[in-house]
């Protein structure tokens, strides 16, 4: 069995990663424009937030529902149903008359892009595994991580032209786009012989034996309590930076845009330190290191040391660092389980943003300031370095290889259409 060849991975790479930007670009493209919903809505900050949480749970729950789905009847069909329900979200999204409307069909958003967030990296562990696996999502995270850097920018343009409902019609078109490439760009990547019953009884006995995988769940915490970070820093950035800083919106999506920097930089290394140094071993080092830079951050923001410089250089260190535990936490999780690929994805995905969904809130509740966003990813990171160390003991995992799950190379078998 051979590696794929290098242009059948830069073209998977390229289409799972659109197809999974479709779901930091849903979270963060409205940021720029809570304020002005809150005005809108007559409501209040930590209200509107809760449009925020109602994506994440969403994306939670229909990782969990979509996950074993496609490991039954294959990638495809839940890819297309999904993405073309976002479409139809955010098309509704521009008509809401309340904040009520809008939360209920932020979460049916958040479902809609749950099929790409799942089934992207049950494709890859269709294909891949251990090192390749952990190599190609830090590939993946590059595109995926152009939504992030791009999200709130865009939001912020589209703002100048038209009001935050434009936001949603520009999602529903990218949406429209990815849906047409899906139909007659990808193939199926799960063949009719490994697929697995969907019944409930089936899919629960499946989530059990995760379940039982101290390891594996310890691995998918660490993603969730990594990730958790994030989602404070998504959540209360616009309030932090435009309300307690006074920056623009124009500023505030070049500054909240800085970070994904970072966290993209840090996935493209991620793929070169693989090649002298173990997954397990970059995940501890990174978990420390994200979790001093978080401490550091609660510690100036709490004291109003250096101001702006004092919030933006520890956010952006712990954005490094979670761009080095990400990729290498769910390649560590998926590696144990490629028999059901879905279903362990569905539980990662689910943990990642039931964890953003539960942390979101938090920062509202703390008060929507740099404190508060900064005791909140203090807590995150402390949480996932405890359990790296406690549950998952990463110095007793054993080595993963780079053997590929399948093989690509072939024009009848690449799953990516030229």
């Amino acid at each position: 069995m051979t590696a794929p060849a290098t242009p059948s991975r830069v073209r998977i790479a390229l289409l799972l990663g659109a197809l999974t930007a479709l779901g930091p670009l849903t979270i963060d493209m409205y940021l720029p424009a809570l304020p002005t919903i809150v005005t809108e809505y007559e409501t209040t900050a930590s209200t509107v937030q809760l449009t925020l949480t109602g994506t994440l749970i969403g994306l939670a729950l229909g990782q969990l529902f979509i996950g074993p789905l496609s490991d039954a009847i294959g990638r495809r069909k839940p890819l297309l149903v999904g993405t073309a329900l976002h479409v139809v979200t955010s098309l509704l999204i521009v008509i809401a008359p309340n904040i009520a409307v809008l939360g209920a069909l932020r979460v049916l958003q958040g479902v809609g892009a749950a099929a790409g967030a799942v089934v992207a990296l049950a494709v890859v562990r269709d294909l891949f595994a251990g090192r390749a696996a952990a190599t190609l999502l830090s590939r993946l995270l590059l595109v995926m991580g152009a939504a992030p850097v791009l999200a709130p920018t865009l939001g912020g343009e589209l703002l100048r032209v038209a009001q935050w409902r434009g936001v949603f019609l520009a999602l529903a078109a990218f949406g429209l786009i990815i849906l047409v490439v899906l139909a007659f760009g990808l193939r199926e990547t799960l063949p009719v012989e490994r697929r697995r019953s969907a019944a409930l009884v089936p899919t629960l006995k499946a989530y059990g034996s995760l379940l039982r995988d101290r390891v594996y769940v310890g691995l998918i915490l660490v993603a969730g309590f990594s990730i958790a970070g994030m989602f404070a820093y998504v959540s209360g950035s616009s309030f932090v930076f435009q309300q307690q800083f006074g920056l623009g919106t124009q500023t505030f999506g070049l500054v909240f845009g800085a970070g994904a920097v970072f966290l993209i930089a840090a996935t493209q290394l991620n793929a070169y330190l693989l090649r002298r140094f173990e997954p397990r071993s970059i995940a501890f080092t990174a978990s420390i290191t994200g979790t001093v830079a978080a401490l550091v951050l609660a510690l100036l923001a709490g004291t109003g040391a250096f101001g702006l410089v004092g919030v933006l250089v520890p956010l952006w260190a712990m954005m490094f660092s979670v761009g080095l535990v990400l990729p290498n936490a769910p390649a560590l999780a998926l590696a144990r389980h490629g028999e059901r690929a879905g279903t362990a994805a569905a539980l990662l995905g689910a943990v990642q943003f039931g964890v953003g969904a539960l942390t979101s809130p938090i920062v509202g509740l703390l008060g929507n300031d740099a404190l508060a966003m900064g005791l909140t990813i203090a807590g995150a990171q402390v949480l996932a370095l405890t359990v790296l160390v406690l549950v998952v003991r990463p110095w007793q995992l054993a080595s993963i290889d780079a053997v590929p799950a399948a093989e690509v190379e072939s024009v009848e078998g690449d799953p990516v259409r030229a």
